[in-house]
């Protein structure tokens, strides 16, 4: 699904947020070292915050940002709060797809079919 309107802008805002604060905290475990959390799955996290951010492989990338802030939470971080919401965040993302203002709407949207 690609809503438009106003649940198409609702769902391109909660994929800023999240991608920027994905991209933030991946660029933040580079430049310090981490408390307790593995910089690799920051990095990971990074990543898919881009590909959330631009819209191009949402319920991939959710998924991907699920996973891998569900394990830095089980692996031990000074402030699991922060991990466990963009963990359900990436699951809402991956469930609700990126909306019609993402490149994966305009590669796989809506199509018309005239028979």
């Amino acid at each position: 699904m690609f809503p438009n309107g106003w649940p198409g802008r609702a769902l391109l805002l909660l994929r800023l947020v999240v991608g920027s604060f994905l991209i933030h905290d991946g660029v933040a475990a580079l430049i310090r070292v981490p408390q307790r959390e593995s910089i690799v799955l920051q990095v990971i996290a990074a990543i898919a915050g881009v590909f959330l951010l631009v819209g191009l492989w949402s319920p991939i990338a959710g998924a991907i940002v699920a996973l891998s802030e569900t394990w830095i939470a089980i692996a031990g971080t000074d402030d699991p709060r922060g991990t466990i919401l963009m963990a359900t965040l990436g699951i809402a993302l991956a469930i609700l797809g990126p909306g019609a203002l993402s490149i994966d709407a305009r590669l796989f949207g809506r199509k018309r079919l005239d028979i």
